[in-house]
This record gives C-alpha cells, structure tokens and sequence, in this order.
C-alpha cells in the first residue's frame, strides 16, 4: 500500500469515527424513560402550580424595579432561586442524554453549545432587522439598559442564574408533569405566558422562540443539561454583543 492509500484510508476512518459521533436530528427522542410514581406525580403538580404563580409574580416585580438598583438584582435572584428550588424540590429531575449516529448515548455538551451560538446568530440576524423598526428597538432597548446600566458581574449572575433556574423549572419540573404529546407547546405557552409578567413584547416573543427550542431539547434528551448550556451560551452572547448594536442605532436615531 503506497502512503497516498493509506493516509486516503486514515482520513476515511477518521471522518467515519466523526459522523458517527454526530448527533441524531433534534426530532429523534434518545431512548430514555423517567416513569414516576402517582404520590411523586401529584407532588410535583402541586408545587409546580404554587411556583409558576410565585415566580411570575417576581419576574413582574423585578422589572418594575429601577435597573441597576438593588431592589432590582434581589427581585432578579429572588425569581432565579423561586424557579430553582421549586423545580428542585418538585421532584428527581434528570440531566439527560443525546444520541448520536452510532447509537450511543452521551451527555449533552458540545451540541448544546453549538446550538447556543447558532441561536445567538439567528436573533443577532433578527435584531439588525428590529432596530429598525422603533417600536422593537425600544422594547428591545428597555431590556438591554439592564446589561448596559448594570455593573458586568452582577449582570452576568443574575443572567446565569435566571437561565439556570428556568430551565430547572420550566423544562424539569413543568416539563414533566404534562402528557408528552403535549409537552413541548404546553411548557413554551406557560413559559411565554409568565413572560408576559415583564410586559415586554420583545421578552415574550424571545420567550416563544427559544421555549420551543429549549422544549425540543427537553424532548429528545430526556434531561436538561441541553437546555442549560444552550441557553446559558445564547444568553451570554446576547448580553455582550446586543447592547453595542442597540446603543449605535438608538445614536443613529438621534
């Protein structure tokens, strides 16, 4: 065998090994089962109806609240520790597996980032297209004044411990007290629904978009550990590159 037929058969193997790690269509639900008792079912049931009472209640609170005051961050963590002690304490939650072309399971990392950056890359394309239009600018601009008035690392706290506890109680806890035919488009209404506490259209249509995603994720998982990292990837990149391409159209407006 000459060394042109067997780096040509090296490479071969190489990409082979590679698809088949890839992962298998956002569609295709990884073989995993979660099958609860009826005692931890209704439990669940009930602390998750208090919950979304209680944490939609303080996501509407929290911006009311002046941004970059004090009373804003301790209503802001207050909701992030709301959603996730009572997705915690609503039962066993489960982190979940992706499935690749070979058929082995694995836990979710590098999809979900990627997924993350791809999703950041769509609303930085939508946003372009938002700032635009003064009604989107300015309900866009009302949330990013938060990250823009705000000291970074308190920012970034409250950013990742919001994107932590939602997932834990939207797609944990809520997730999995709904029929599965259901679920997903049950779970993103809810989550849209106490959205809309912030009264910001911008925030609710955000909520849709990626609620569906994060629900998608949830589904073909069996876990949560995809809809974390997507999501905490897709909300750090929103908070550092968003408020520049605002701050330089709401220049341009003046």
């Amino acid at each position: 065998m000459t060394a042109t037929h067997s780096w040509s058969a090296r490479w071969r193997r190489v990409a082979a090994d590679a698809a088949a790690r890839l992962p298998m269509p956002i569609s295709h639900v990884a073989p995993v089962r979660h099958d609860e008792t009826p005692a931890v079912a209704a439990h669940r049931r009930k602390v998750v109806a208090g919950v979304s009472l209680a944490g939609a209640g303080l996501l509407g609170a929290s911006f009311a609240a002046e941004p970059n005051s004090r009373r804003f961050y301790l209503l802001t963590l207050a909701t992030a520790g709301t959603w996730t002690l009572g997705g915690l304490a609503s039962g066993p939650l489960h982190l979940g597996y992706v499935e690749s072309r070979d058929h082995h399971l694995r836990r979710p990392v590098l999809t979900p980032l990627a997924t993350g950056v791809g999703a950041f890359g769509f609303f930085y394309g939508c946003a372009l297209v938002a700032r635009q239009i003064p009604f989107l600018r300015d309900a866009i601009g009302r949330v990013l004044a938060i990250a823009e008035e705000g000291d970074t690392k308190l920012v970034l706290l409250t950013t990742y411990a919001n994107g932590l506890g939602e997932e834990v109680f939207f797609r944990g806890a809520l997730y999995a007290t709904l029929p599965h035919p259901q679920a997903v488009a049950v779970s993103t209404g809810v989550y849209t629904m106490a959205t809309a506490a912030t009264r910001n259209p911008s925030l609710m249509l955000a909520a849709g978009v990626m609620g569906s995603l994060f629900a998608l994720q949830r589904r073909a998982s069996g876990g949560l550990q995809a809809s974390v990292i997507t999501h905490l990837t897709w909300s750090t990149l929103m908070a550092r590159y968003l408020p520049p391409l605002f701050r330089r159209a709401a220049g341009a407006a003046r």
